[in-house]
């Protein structure tokens, strides 16, 4: 029912929902209600169905998305505006403005307003575009985000409903999402999923938390619940204030240990050596870097996108690379793999990289989108595919991966489509699939987006250990806390070059 002449925004009670093959519900009998202007965080452990309460309140599901659902009276808003986790399952059009007219052809606004309407809403997101057109598939996830939150500011929706809005972008775009979100819907009824705390703490007035059984555990004034569930919170690895500097703190105290552990372990095979000798095979390992680049260059078509004078990573390195959205660092990482085309020097320990498919045996690669990775139809399935071909029987593939879904959290997914993941599932998955064959090297795109706390802190501390064993770890990131904490170095993108790469020293 639409409840329209009350005070509430939206409302479900009794709610029972259940995904196709699964045997447990979603969610078991939960109700609740948002008031009209009401700002309310939506707080949970990746998989908690955070996402789905959303698409269910937002009328999303069942109307659009057919997911068996049951509840005693439900209230959806006239005009509700979703903004999805992945941006690219929003766009209906191949262009920016394009896209924002879609949105103004459905509200009926004559055609000469258009352009200056368009304008309008780009201008709120900070993007900028010659007469506001560009291809969206040219731009980065982060852009992308931005132009999905333009588009539904366009339909000037009743409630808006945000699903971790801001995952992809930088700091700067995340204040400037944040500040504009609070100047347009102050009068607006607000539901959020988002795990950057600190950035979304005083826009809402309310915090509900669901248990990872989807279960109301707590609902109250954010100040209170962040004050008096603080150990809840943790039990259930939910991001609050102050998480990185109780759980950070420690990684900060030991990291120069963790470096003088790495030389060790790297130089173990040649005997005593002077700190000269030890720093000199780390950095060869086997006498050479694990990359090495000189005046490179990646192209889309014959246009450089990211270009590198000269760089160099050493088994044992983590280096964090980090540049405002488009910059170009997810095109470097391309390059690397060689999925764009380059030019220039370059090297992996020691040898020319050769094709994709055999850069794939020597380095491990994580999109930015984990569904570029999928090609099977369960989760199990997905990990034990990275082994197929190897010299492991069925047996050892199949023991294999899953003891790499059990270190991922996603042991008890292992009979779902990959697809039927929530996003911070679906990252762990590619990230898990990645890693299993054990290169000696691994490029990551933002890994820990669309994380819970614990789950971030778990694949950190997977990531230092084989980095102390040895693996070199590259990894574009928006976090500037796991640059702080964990990089031993640092590559500056911008605007497509690679203009600073700083030696994190150990605190």
């Amino acid at each position: 029912m639409n409840g329209e002449g009350n005070t509430q925004a939206v409302e479900v009670t009794n709610l029972r929902c259940k995904f196709p093959g699964e045997q447990d519900l979603v969610f078991q009998g939960l109700s609740l209600s948002v008031r009209k202007g009401e700002k309310v965080l939506l707080l949970g452990p990746s998989g908690s169905g955070k996402s789905t309460l959303l698409q269910i309140l937002s009328g999303l599901i069942p109307r659009s998305v057919e997911i068996p659902m049951k509840c005693d009276e439900i209230q959806v808003p006239i005009q509700p505006g979703i903004v999805f986790q992945d941006p690219d399952t929003q766009f209906c059009m191949s262009y920016t403005d394009e896209e924002i007219a879609f949105v103004l052809e459905n509200r009926n606004i004559p055609r000469h307003r258009m352009p200056e309407m368009i304008q309008h809403y780009m201008e709120l997101v900070g993007l900028s575009f010659e007469h506001n057109r560009a291809w969206i598939q040219s731009m980065s996830q982060g852009m992308k985000q931005r132009l999905a939150i333009a588009s539904i500011l366009a339909m000037e929706p009743d409630v808006l409903f945000l699903d971790e809005p801001t995952a992809l972008l930088d700091d700067e775009g995340t204040t400037q999402v944040w500040d504009t979100v609070k100047q347009v819907a102050q009068d607006k009824t607000l539901i959020i999923v988002e795990h950057k705390i600190n950035e979304v703490v005083d826009v809402v007035d309310r915090i509900i938390v669901l248990s990872p059984e989807g279960k109301i555990v707590a609902d109250g004034q954010a100040d209170q619940v962040f004050a008096n569930e603080r150990d809840m919170l943790k039990e259930y690895g939910i991001w609050y204030p102050g998480v990185w500097e109780e759980r950070g703190a420690r990684k900060l105290e030991a990291k120069q240990q963790d470096w003088q552990d790495t030389f060790k372990h790297l130089t173990s095979r040649s005997g005593n050596r002077t700190e000269a000798e030890e720093d000199d095979s780390r950095k060869s390992d086997v006498h050479h870097p694990a990359l090495e680049l000189r005046q490179f260059t990646g192209l889309r078509g014959k246009n450089p996108v990211v270009q590198i004078d000269h760089a160099e990573v050493f088994h044992g390195d983590w280096v964090g690379i980090v540049g405002v959205n488009g910059a170009g660092k997810s095109s470097l990482l391309l390059s690397l793999m060689n999925i764009l085309k380059t030019t220039g020097h370059y090297r992996v320990e020691g040898q020319p990289p050769g094709r994709t498919r055999e850069l794939a045996d020597r380095i491990a690669f994580v999109f930015q989108n984990p569904e570029f990775q999928f090609v099977t139809n369960s989760v199990l399935d997905e990990v034990e595919f990275s082994l197929l071909g190897g010299e492991l029987t069925a047996e050892e593939r199949r023991a294999r991966s899953i003891d790499m879904l059990e270190q991922f959290g996603l042991r008890e997914l292992s009979g779902r489509h990959p697809y039927q993941l929530s996003m911070g599932q679906k990252r762990r998955l590619s990230v898990a699939s990645a890693m299993i064959r054990r290169q000696r090297i691994l490029l990551l795109d933002e890994p820990t987006f669309g994380q819970d706390a614990r789950n971030t802190f778990a694949m950190l501390g997977q990531l230092e250990r084989l980095r102390r064993e040895g693996t070199a770890v590259v990894m574009v990131t928006h976090d500037q806390e796991i640059v702080n904490r964990y990089c031993t170095k640092v590559w500056t993108v911008e605007e497509g070059r690679v203009t600073h790469a700083a030696v994190v020293s150990p605190s």
